[in-house]
């Protein structure tokens, strides 16, 4: 609702009160257009809905609910009221602030029938939604049609000027139609007094020998206008230029887009009906194509995967305990991770909560250490607090390895691996631990052992025959284990954190996992670890548990023992006894009070555990810990660093990853692609092999300005992307693995051969079909054109990222863009020529709007010495008074003002054409061929600083609070 009245407000505020003369005609249609195609345009966004809600609405009629065109028909009936009132306020702002025809029939038609063109274009849009079965697919299918629903309107180009071939296009428009209803409501009802630059001959500089109104040897050059009269009918004007009649208004307009509001329902109905789409999901894996190094190491990994089996198979879990038994002494030497006095607060509306409260314990390197409680006891908020992972409220206590503070480097020592299994979903499985490796291992190491590491890391995880396989083709176990493997890739010498690893998996996946965590910690690997109501054999799985109960309070931490023997007889001290045939893992939560049953015991059991010996055997054994590791020399990096890799490499991996990701995204790409592509042919079409008369100067125009579609195309395009690929680095970021400037920068780069592409594209199909380079820049203007749409497509890009850079979500993001380009488009000068804008807004917002400059650039150089030569319809015809010649008459008129006189030694029926040349066109719009240089470098300018502020916005905004 907002983002509709600040859209009036913009269009209000642009065209604020046009005046009733022949200055304010053309503007006056402008303003008509321009509010009904922000309106219609509005409805572009049930695209996405319509694609988001297609699981929900499959579920629901694969159980028979309800018809799939019940949904249809419910949603066109529930937007109703909402829709009603949103372009109500929108036609308000806008009607009365652009000072359109002030009467109540007037303003009621005017509202009616740019509602009907929403209703009608929001059908169109729900319909491409239905039938497509992806985003990309509706967005290409939409970009085909789009171009051509706003070329032939009727505005850019009167119905009598279009191509034979392609006029039937017009009446097949529904835009057409609304906006010819709104024309012929407002012209219908007014007329207009000539005057300024539309009457000629007339005074200019020095010359006062023309009457100051018009005289019977003058003409009015609007549309519609009769000799004799200063008064123009709004009905002749459109008429005139546009061949619209006011007697349509009802008898065809009308009727007609009630017809197209029921044909897109219709519609509607019948795609749901009988063409349901699927919603997206892959039901097989995607593997990756296999070089000849994929080939050597997948081989190998199988040949140790055959030579290991029988041992697999035998593998027994009293072995393993044995073994843990066994090994654990061995680990002695590595640095121990401790915590005591542990609190935590969190701000809150009235005051702070306190999360954690007073924990203690350790991690030892070879043990897994299990955190458990209740839901909302606070396991995985211990989890982020000890891993440093918390970026509000409040920590107090003391964390430490080995008896010291942690340092720079902590994040990078250690792993974490989150319960979202968020990863770069175009990239292999060895593809996703070789980055880690890259990039978190120290810098000195190789990169041949860091990828033998990672093969060693894909046998332990017994992933060697999914190596190869697309991250997004996994299922949820494979997920899981990569989570896991993308952590140990980069070789935590410290301690590897797990939320919830076995969150979403079934039994068998849970126990495969937890053995694969066993083997981990048997060698040598210190592992803190939350986990939901286990089953006993995986609770056994487990060397020690901390358990917290409701406000973060500690109620055991110590071992479990073999058949929970340790757990069970300090519960059954206490007066909980567990019977042998129950799960301990469960009974203990129930025994405390988080389960549905009544707490055992009359104590609260954070009391019982502060009071028992077991307690004190912790505190000794943190102190023993801390005195152990103290006496023995630091062993941390000198260099304490951040980061493990420096910039220039992590730009390198991290830019090749971007790379690697858009290649394999041939959706994303080829929509830009395609969209560049039917744009560009789709406007050139209607203007190919443009002339040299008077109104090919406005189709030029009209062509230049359709460059400035693509900053829309493209920010709703990019910003999804930038926000998906924040997430992924949400994650890696918390780990230390590259810097906030790299990810920005690699960003673009990525991006930028697709545009350096789509550039070329665009200005191939614009510049060749249409006809350009006729004037004095020749052909080295038209390649001047394509640094052009070259710099602007790169500040499109950066202007997307940096709007998504600025917001926490999508739904934020695309809220903006219409915004953004209302305002830019609209005061760059061509909707509204640079005579005719306000001097408020002429002094900053014309001159800080790129497209301004874009407009500047283009223009002079396709214009810049063409010689104009009116058709015969385009020259203004007079009379000189008698006796005189076209010549002595008009002559010091044209000396002033230019154009020129075809027939200057007639006595009468003078012919002048308003312009001799491109640059009498443009330079009263102020711009100066002299500029066009700095003009281009001023974009390029604009593209820079959009980069910046959004390498500061990814530094300091991330929008992820923990």
């Amino acid at each position: 609702m907002w983002a509709v009245g600040d859209l009036a407000i913009v269009l209000g505020a642009a065209y604020f009160d046009q005046p009733p003369t022949a200055n304010g005609a053309f503007t006056r249609g402008s303003v008509i257009f321009v509010a009904m195609l922000v309106s219609c345009l509005d409805a572009f966004g049930e695209l996405a809905t319509q694609l988001s809600s297609r699981s929900i609405l499959q579920k629901q009629t694969s159980y028979s609910l309800y018809r799939p065109s019940a949904v249809a028909l419910g949603n066109t009936l529930a937007d109703l009221p909402f829709s009603a009132v949103r372009l109500f306020l929108y036609d308000v702002i806008v009607y009365f602030m652009a000072h359109l025809y002030r009467n109540g029939g007037g303003f009621w038609t005017f509202h009616l029938f740019n509602y009907l063109a929403f209703i009608a274009m929001q059908g169109f849009f729900r319909s491409f939604g239905l039938l497509c079965s992806n985003y990309d697919a509706a967005f290409r299918l939409s970009s085909f049609f789009i171009p051509n629903l706003i070329l032939y309107t009727g505005y850019m180009i009167p119905v009598n000027e279009m191509k034979r071939w392609l006029f039937w296009i017009y009446y097949l428009d529904p835009m057409q139609y609304a906006w010819a209803g709104l024309m012929e409501n407002e012209f219908g009802r007014l007329s207009f007094t000539c005057d300024g630059t539309y009457v000629v001959p007339r005074n200019g500089p020095g010359v006062d020998k023309y009457p100051d109104g018009l005289g019977p040897n003058q003409v009015c050059t609007l549309f519609g206008s009769s000799s004799g009269t200063d008064i123009v009918p709004g009905r002749d004007y459109i008429f005139s230029g546009f061949d619209l009649s006011i007697d349509d208004v009802w008898r065809r307009n009308f009727l007609v887009l009630l017809g197209w509001i029921l044909f897109f329902q219709v519609t509607q109905i019948i795609i749901m009906d009988y063409f349901p789409a699927k919603a997206e999901g892959s039901t097989f894996r995607i593997f990756a194509k296999e070089t000849a190094e994929l080939k050597k190491l997948n081989e190998a990994l199988r040949e140790r995967q055959l030579h290991k089996a029988e041992a697999l198979q035998s593998e027994k879990v009293a072995e393993l305990e044995t073994k843990r038994e066994r090994d654990i002494s061995q680990f002695a030497d590595r640095r121990t991770f401790t915590w005591e006095h542990l609190d935590y607060h969190v701000p809150v509306p009235g005051g702070t909560r306190q999360l954690l409260t007073d924990v203690f314990g350790y991690v030892k390197p070879g043990t897994l250490t299990a955190l458990m409680g209740a839901s909302g006891a606070g396991k995985t908020t211990c989890l982020d607090v000890l891993a440093q992972r918390k970026n509000i409220g409040v920590i107090s206590g003391d964390i430490l390895v080995d008896g010291r503070p942690l340092g720079s480097d902590f994040a990078r020592g250690t792993a974490y691996a989150e319960q979202m299994d968020v990863h770069e979903g175009t990239a292999t499985i060895r593809e996703a631990m070789r980055f880690s490796a890259y990039l978190r291992q120290p810098a000195e190491i190789s990169k041949a052992e860091k990828d033998a590491y990672v093969e060693e890391m894909i046998e332990l995880l017994e992933l060697q025959d999914l190596a190869d396989a697309i991250v997004d083709s996994l299922g949820v176990e494979a997920r899981k284990r990569l989570t896991i493997g993308v952590e140990l890739a980069s070789k935590p010498e410290l301690l590897l954190f797990l939320d919830e690893p076995t969150s979403g998996l079934d039994a068998q996946s849970a126990w495969n996992l937890v053995r694969f965590l066993r083997k981990l910690a048997d060698q040598g690997q210190a592992i803190l670890c939350t986990i939901h109501q286990p089953s006993s054999l995986l609770f056994e799985s487990f060397d020690r548990l901390l358990l917290l109960e409701r406000g973060g309070h500690t109620v055991y931490f110590g071992d479990i023992g073999e058949d929970s023997g340790v757990l069970r007889g300090y519960l059954a001290r206490h007066g909980a006894l567990c019977p042998s045939d129950v799960n301990p893992a469960e009974y203990m939560l129930d025994a405390i009070g988080a389960g549905i049953s009544p707490r055992v015991g009359d104590r609260d059991w954070k009391d019982v555990w502060r009071d028992s010996s077991e307690f004190q055997a912790v505190l000794a054994d943190i102190n023993s810990i801390k005195q152990r590791a103290l006496a023995r020399p630091n062993q941390e990096d000198a260099k304490n660093q951040t980061y493990a890799t420096n910039f220039l490499t992590q730009l390198a991996v991290v830019t090749n990853r971007n790379f690697v990701a858009l290649w394999r995204s041939p959706d994303y790409v080829f929509t830009r692609l395609f969209v560049h592509l039917f744009i560009s042919l789709f406007v050139s079409l209607p203007f190919l092999q443009l002339g040299n008369s008077q109104r090919d100067l406005q189709y030029r125009t009209f062509s230049i300005f359709w460059v400035t579609v693509l900053p829309a195309v493209l920010m709703n395009q990019v910003e999804p992307k930038f926000i998906e690929n924040r997430r992924i680095f949400i994650r890696e970021s918390s780990s230390r693995i590259y810097s906030p400037e790299v990810f920005a920068i690699a960003q673009l780069l990525g991006e930028l051969p697709y545009s350096t592409l789509c550039a070329i594209v665009y200005w191939v199909l614009m510049v060749y079909p249409q006809g350009f380079g006729k004037g004095a820049t020749g052909t080295n203007g038209t390649g001047f054109q394509l640094l052009a749409i070259l710099f602007i497509e790169m500040f499109s890009v950066t202007l997307g990222q940096l709007i998504a850079a600025l917001t926490p979500s999508v739904q934020v993001s695309i809220l903006f863009n219409p915004f953004m380009m209302v305002m830019l488009t609209t005061f760059c000068g061509v909707t509204i020529p640079y005579p005719n804008l306000a001097h408020f807004w002429k002094s900053w917002l014309y001159q800080l709007d790129p497209f301004t400059r874009l407009m500047s650039t283009m223009l002079s150089t396709e214009l810049h010495g063409l010689t104009i030569r009116c058709k015969p319809e385009e020259f203004a015809v007079f009379d000189p008074p008698s006796g005189q010649t076209c010549q002595a008459w008009a002559g010091d008129f044209v000396t002033s003002f230019g154009g020129y006189l075809d027939n200057a030694n007639d006595t009468q029926a003078c012919r002048y054409c308003q312009y001799a040349s491109g640059d009498e066109y443009f330079v009263p719009l102020n711009i100066r061929f002299e500029d066009r240089v700095r003009d281009v470098f001023i974009i390029f300018c604009f593209f820079v600083f959009n980069f910046i502020v959004t390498i500061i916005a990814s530094r300091f905004l991330r929008y992820a609070k923990r």
